[in-house]
């Protein structure tokens, strides 16, 4: 059975060089601050490969598209946020739609395609 919500998932991968950690999730705290205050943002993390620390990823989740189209338009977020966006691996597709999904203790959720 499809769920009807479509979710968004916002994937970066960023490489951040030694020493350099502190600012970087610095900017990655305010990023996430700022979108998650907006309407329809789920929250986010940002976090590093425990494997290779040079290696971080940010990500938010929304309830929509045009969720997540609208939390990247205000003044503050592109003044703030895009910068760091910008930064990214854009070797590999960053915004992801979710098709699958399980909390604790429940069975998984099949979500349609927002592509379809």
């Amino acid at each position: 059975m499809f769920d009807t919500v479509a979710d968004v998932l916002l994937v970066c991968r960023f490489t951040v060089p030694p020493g350099q950690e502190p600012d970087f999730t610095a900017r990655a705290a305010r990023a996430l601050e700022l979108l998650a205050a907006r309407p329809g943002c789920r929250g986010g993390e940002a976090g590093r490969a425990v494997d290779d620390p040079a290696q971080w990823v940010l990500t938010v989740r929304f309830d929509s598209i045009d969720a997540y189209r609208r939390a990247l338009s205000p003044f503050e977020i592109r003044e703030h946020v895009h910068p760091l966006l910008a930064e990214a691996d854009t070797t590999v597709p960053a915004t992801h739609e979710t098709l699958v999904s399980v909390t604790p203790g429940a069975a998984p959720r099949h979500h349609p395609s927002i592509l379809a």
